[in-house]
């Protein structure tokens, strides 16, 4: 209860500090969307292109510079496959760890932080209630937490310290609980299931 409080009051500082900072950084309203944004707007469904126009300007900015960040763009690939090798980094960071191996720990965090954008952008498999200006404010506070505490962990693995390595595994798993709790969903529910019939 008291880690849930504190990660809770982490994630909000930081989503404070961020809007700050975003604000400062984001286009001017009225701006036009960046070029690749307008491609996978093109590509949404008349419901989701609607909610994304209607996202804040700086809030489109953030969102683009998220997608800038990212050197790898997926041609096929969803979102959930892209998670699943987001894991999979992470198994290999934890695997590197135990067996003192900081070059694997290293470049698997790196591959982690600079994991590829899925077909159509994050926006695309977000639920359409979780895309507008607010909910979605928070996704640079957590992408800080989760790429940002991976490519702490390279930089202490390259430097051959392993424990302080370590360290960051939490964080980013922390962030990575935080954003399903947010975007995903339960596990195994489904609007779309009808509820069983009770006995």
């Amino acid at each position: 209860m008291k880690k849930t409080i504190s990660v809770s009051l982490m994630l909000a500082s930081s989503i404070l500090l961020s809007s700050h900072v975003s604000a400062a950084e984001a286009p001017k309203p009225g701006a036009q969307m960046p070029v690749e944004m307008q491609q996978m707007v093109k590509t949404y469904s008349p419901e989701l292109r609607q909610k994304v126009m209607a996202l804040s300007p700086e809030l489109k900015g953030t969102i683009q510079k998220l997608h800038a960040g990212h050197t790898r763009r997926a041609k096929e690939t969803n979102l959930r496959q892209i998670m699943h090798e987001i894991l999979s980094e992470y198994q290999s960071i934890a695997s590197a760890l135990a067996t003192d191996n900081a070059e694997q720990a290293a470049e698997a965090a790196r591959r982690l932080a600079n994991h590829r954008i899925p077909k159509g952008g994050l926006l695309a498999y977000f639920p359409l209630d979780k895309v507008n200006t607010n909910d979605l404010s928070v996704l640079p506070t957590m992408n800080d937490i989760v790429e940002g505490s991976a490519l702490k962990l390279a930089d202490a693995a390259d430097k051959g310290d392993l424990p302080m390595a370590a360290t960051y595994m939490s964080e980013i798993m922390t962030g990575c609980v935080a954003c399903h709790q947010k975007f995903r969903g339960v596990p195994g529910v489904s609007a779309n299931l009808m509820t069983p019939t009770s006995k």
